[in-house]
């Protein structure tokens, strides 16, 4: 397949945030795309070459692709970068740069979806010392035979920078209509990408196998499923409004929550998002397989750093040691965990997805075998506000967050957040009563004895409408010598030379960062802003929404990805939840 069809096509879609229309191009896309093709395609789509639980990335950073269009333009890196600076596109300054190319290509092959693909593949896997410069002959090698609008998105998909506005579901509408003729086809399709967490594999059984195909759709042992999420409530109140006369109630723990698959003494695990984290918990795949009375099982647990003399949960931030490539056996050493199961998702061959909480979690009982290391997350039964307020009182008590309350008759509905789970925190001191994850966008160089670090980091939340980062606060307190040294070591492999393009900021940082990085910031409350574009114009004209006194609050959630971070519409919600919001401070 040419790779100037998928080119033009994404070039029409980069021009509209009209969903009708990018659902349109897509279905005239897939039309044109032969079944062999379409699973490539729809990775590409998606900025990615398989399932994220594979962990394949492409690792080219902006300074290689543009060492690259040197050597295929013959234009110096110092002119390239100067078009970068303009555009603020690295796709669109290759475009205009190579319109106007210097050298001649004698040979040209042609630029085809496949080719792109294996040469990208080539790039994600190649290590050693050496690596860099086959990196920049394989770009390169491209680039010489692409035309100028062919070589922009190759470039787009290599930086990560190809931004679509188009969402799974949009992909999912898209290859209904493509396949079955009509969108309410859907369902098949977002149940079969929710228990196997790869939309390429979807579009291709519903390109070969038709409907039909993607109804038979079954979980895969050691492929995750799409974690299932919950809605926050504020109060004891408003969760009994919600889940009605009984229900679950379990210790909301302060830990990494982890997708545990077992088929005997093969353990595999996964993060929130889908990352395979097996390597930070080799005590995990040691112990598990005695702890679980199953030849297969697909669990959720949540993974707690303890104080290994009294047992006693340990804040999340302690999990962070594990993050490490080197030195595993003495972090685990270090940093002793328990592991808390609160679902199970599967087993023995067959699917709990549509059991009632009440029934998986009888059955996750039956098959785990509770020790000093394996446990079940405390559960009690709950049926009036004060049963609620002793449940959370023991739970605090014990180190955790706060609750985690479950309809005791619904089932698991993975890759959905509902009204099914709600997570009741502890009050925090301050009007908003609940954290927010906020993505790091930029930074400010601190003063003093932060000389030499980031002072101050720029914040944004997530526009899951425009597929953005809105800036919403800086924050500057919070923040020990320990933990500024540990974001400037994580953030130094994230800056930019220019904003990216996803990031709406009308502040001007010292440093931008590819938007990756989430913490979890408090605040005393949210007000109106005439700076920063949060959620602008939802509650008046030409303002946006910012947080007051934001504090750091030590937590880095490297289990979430930045479109994982905390959306305008929850900021919106919380504004809209305040006491006291006919007495908003005045704008900053």
């Amino acid at each position: 397949m040419k790779f100037s069809i998928l080119a033009e096509s994404l070039n029409k879609m980069e021009k509209t945030a009209k969903r009708l229309e990018l659902t349109q191009y897509l279905v005239e896309l897939f039309e044109k795309t032969p079944q062999d093709v379409i699973s490539r395609i729809v990775y590409l789509l998606q900025g990615k070459l398989r399932p994220d639980f594979e962990g394949i990335e492409l690792g080219v950073a902006e300074k290689l692709a543009i060492r690259a269009i040197s050597k295929s333009s013959g234009i110096t890196t110092k002119r390239i970068e100067e078009a970068y600076r303009k555009s603020g596109d690295l796709g669109q300054a290759a475009t205009k740069i190579l319109e106007q190319k210097t050298q001649t290509t004698f040979l040209v092959e042609n630029i085809t979806v496949e080719r792109v693909y294996e040469t990208l593949f080539k790039i994600a896997r190649l290590e050693g010392s050496r690596s860099q410069d086959m990196k920049m002959k394989y770009i390169s090698s491209l680039l010489n035979d692409a035309t100028p609008l062919e070589a922009s998105y190759i470039l787009k998909i290599l930086l990560g920078t190809l931004r679509l506005g188009v969402a799974e579901n949009t992909v999912m509408d898209a290859l209904a209509i493509a396949y079955t003729g009509s969108k309410e086809n859907r369902k098949p399709l977002e149940h079969a990408y929710n228990v196997s967490s790869d939309l390429g594999k979807v579009a291709e059984t519903i390109a070969s196998k038709g409907i039909k195909g993607v109804e038979e759709f079954e979980i895969i042992l050691f492929n995750p499923i799409r974690p299932m999420l919950a809605d926050r409530v504020k109060s004891e109140e408003e969760a009994i409004e919600k889940m009605g006369i009984e229900f679950a109630a379990e210790y909301k723990l302060d830990g990494e929550r982890v997708q545990v698959h077992v088929e005997k003494e093969k353990v595999v695990l996964f993060s929130r998002s889908l990352e395979n984290i097996s390597e930070y918990y080799p005590d995990i795949i040691e112990k598990i397989p005695n702890a679980v009375l199953a030849d297969q099982a697909i669990l959720e647990a949540e993974a707690v750093a303890i104080n290994e003399n009294t047992g006693e949960f340990l804040p999340f931030q302690e999990l962070m040691h594990r993050r490490r490539k080197y030195k595993i056996e003495k972090a685990v050493s270090q940093y002793p965990i328990t592991v808390n199961f609160f679902d199970i998702l599967y087993h023995n061959g067959k699917s709990c997805l549509e059991q009632e909480y009440k029934e998986r979690r009888k059955l996750l009982e039956k098959i785990i075998k509770e020790d000093e290391f394996a446990k079940h997350v405390p559960m009690g039964i709950v049926k009036n506000q004060n049963e609620i307020q002793e449940f959370l009182e023991n739970s605090i008590n014990s180190g955790s967050e706060g609750l985690m309350l479950k309809m005791l008759d619904k089932p698991y509905q993975a890759g959905s957040r509902g009204n099914y789970w709600l997570k009741l925190k502890r009050e925090y001191q301050n009007e908003l009563g609940d954290s927010l994850d906020l993505v790091v966008i930029g930074a400010f160089f601190g003063k003093g004895r932060r000389t030499g670090r980031y002072g101050t980091l720029l914040l944004a939340s997530y526009d899951e409408d425009t597929d953005t980062f809105t800036s919403i606060c800086k924050v500057g307190t919070g923040f020990t010598d320990e933990y500024l040294d540990q974001l400037y070591q994580i953030l130094s492999d994230k800056v930019t030379i220019k904003k990216n393009p996803r990031i709406d900021s009308e502040m001007e940082a010292d440093v931008w960062f590819e938007p990756e990085l989430v913490i979890e910031i408090v605040a005393s409350e949210i007000t109106l802003s005439p700076i920063h574009k949060a959620a602008k114009d939802a509650i008046r004209k030409d303002a946006g929404l910012a947080l007051r006194f934001p504090k750091f609050t030590g937590k880095i959630r490297v289990e979430k990805f930045a479109e994982d971070a905390s959306t305008n519409e929850e900021v919106i919600a919380l504004y809209k939840g305040q006491k006291k919001v006919a007495h908003d401070k005045s704008l900053m």
